[in-house]
């Protein structure tokens, strides 16, 4: 039978001391609850980032803030600040820091257990695909549930046959997308052709983006910019179309492959224009 148990954070089962804070943890069965002490003029990007390897925190904070204030940016450049007494929800891909003279104390109930610690995660160059379904609710409401999912079934099998025919590797299904990455640029263009080729088979439209580089390697997954890039340039495909990025396109264009330029487009919550090309598949 379970015991009642009562822990202190001035007893915790580990302290990980950081530039202008410290963490102490305390685990009680699966879960680990975290107090982070931070110092004025704490900022993740300066103090934290060194240690995850990433450009910014990709862990999902939810907690209590104690005392102090703090201030959290996304990717978009969203803002927010939290103070004493306020639950917080944070998603991955944020920086933040502590605002005023105040020391900033925060109780963490989530994505605390690992935060702070060395990466152990690989740096690697790569290539993202992003591939989407386009009009999948019209799709589902024409032919019913179930016959979407039967689809949707014979779909993803067509996709994974052709990722294993050009060495792609799948990472991520979400809802009716998928992200793979690939060793070769022009695997991943290829594949993207294939992809739609099946789906058009099954009465599917798909869109593309690909994107050309470094990338967080993880057990977990991929993140870093170029996985961001990949998402934004996606969503700047039509119905059918493939769109990659300069970088991409350079490592493609002597492939066999003929684009049209997109010209510089501002991607939401990228810096700077990029140049996009769209494939031509006349």
């Amino acid at each position: 039978m379970p015991e009642n148990m009562v822990r202190t954070f001035e007893q915790p089962d580990a302290r990980r001391e950081f530039s202008n804070g410290t963490l102490d943890l305390i685990k009680i069965g699966p879960l680990t609850f975290g107090r982070e002490t931070l110092e004025p003029g704490w900022r993740w990007s300066v103090d934290v980032k060194p240690l995850a390897g990433t450009e910014r925190c990709e862990f999902h904070h939810v907690g209590l803030q104690i005392s102090g204030r703090w201030a959290c940016e996304d990717r978009d450049g969203n803002l927010i600040e939290v103070g004493p007494g306020d639950i917080f929800d944070i998603p991955p891909g944020h920086d933040a820091w502590v605002v005023g003279d105040e020391q900033s104390v925060t109780l963490d109930f989530q994505g605390i257990a690992d935060w702070a610690l060395r990466s152990t995660t690989a740096r690697v160059l790569t290539t993202v695909a992003f591939v989407d379904i386009v009009g999948s609710t019209a799709l589902i409401e024409r032919i019913g549930d179930g016959a979407w999912r039967r689809l949707l079934d014979q779909y993803r099998e067509g996709t994974a046959i052709v990722l294993t025919a050009h060495a792609g590797i799948l990472v991520d299904t979400a809802g009716d997308g998928i992200l793979a990455r690939f060793d070769s640029p022009t695997a991943a263009v290829r594949a993207a052709i294939g992809i739609g080729e099946i789906g058009e088979r099954l009465g599917i439209q798909t869109r593309a983006g690909i994107h050309t580089g470094e990338v967080e390697l993880s057990d977990d997954g991929l993140s870093g910019l170029a996985v961001h890039v990949g998402a934004r340039v996606v969503a700047e495909a039509g119905q059918g179309e493939i769109v990659v990025t300069a970088t991409t396109h350079a490592l493609t264009h002597d492939a066999g492959f003929a684009y049209e330029p997109r010209g510089p487009v501002e991607l939401r919550g990228v810096s700077g224009p990029r140049e996009l090309y769209a494939l031509h598949r006349g």
